[in-house]
């Protein structure tokens, strides 16, 4: 009799552990965070390549590669946005901006941001404050960190909304030529909101 007991709760312990499994296997699915990195910036500092070659600096003014993972369900399309809060300007500083990126992009290799046609298909990139200083070529291209010569190390804060909507501009009604602050207030304000399923961020820093 004990043996048929044996036997017959073999299959029940089993199916309890694989129970087990599933259910934890899901629970982890889901509380896997949305991700931004960038394997170019993984010191936290910029190196050369990736700073400014203009006013004062003599970097090679590459964007750095940029890779993110876990987005929110619902995600259609993504925001990227990259700030200095620490420039001495009264409202920061606004070095790289791109819109409507497809949601099957997962990245932007090393380089990306500098010219037009190489940003993701159907995504445009916006106004940041160098608008054409010639230093960086053009609106939505990657302009590097040039903080003042003996400023603290400036922090440049990398953002990626994650969004429910295809077209951030026509969610909040705002227009393409539009700031980098007119789109970072839209994405925050409670008319898009909503749209705004997750962020993603890090900060990298630089000083001379």
């Amino acid at each position: 009799m004990n043996r048929n007991l044996k036997m017959l709760a073999l299959p029940a312990a089993l199916g309890i552990s694989v129970l087990c499994l599933n259910s934890c296997s899901d629970s982890n699915a889901q509380s896997q965070a949305f991700t931004l990195s960038s394997p170019d910036l993984a010191s936290g500092v910029f190196a050369t390549k990736f700073i400014l070659n203009g006013f004062g600096c003599t970097g090679g003014n590459v964007s750095p590669q940029l890779q993110w993972s876990n987005p929110p369900v619902g995600t259609v399309s993504y925001s990227l946005q990259v700030y200095d809060p620490d420039a001495p300007s009264g409202s920061g500083f606004w070095h790289w901006a791109i819109y409507d990126i497809p949601v099957s992009v997962a990245g932007l290799a090393q380089g990306a941001g500098n010219h037009a046609a190489t940003l993701p298909a159907g995504s445009f990139g916006g106004n940041t404050d160098f608008l054409d200083t010639g230093v960086t070529g053009g609106n939505g291209l990657y302009g590097g960190p040039c903080p003042p010569a003996g400023d603290a190390p400036h922090h440049y804060i990398f953002t990626l909304y994650a969004l429910s909507v295809p077209q951030v501009e026509v969610a909040a009604g705002v227009p393409k030529t539009g700031t980098a602050g007119l789109f970072g207030f839209a994405l925050g304000r409670a008319g898009v909101g909503p749209a705004v399923l997750g962020k993603a961020t890090f900060t990298a820093t630089y000083g001379r």
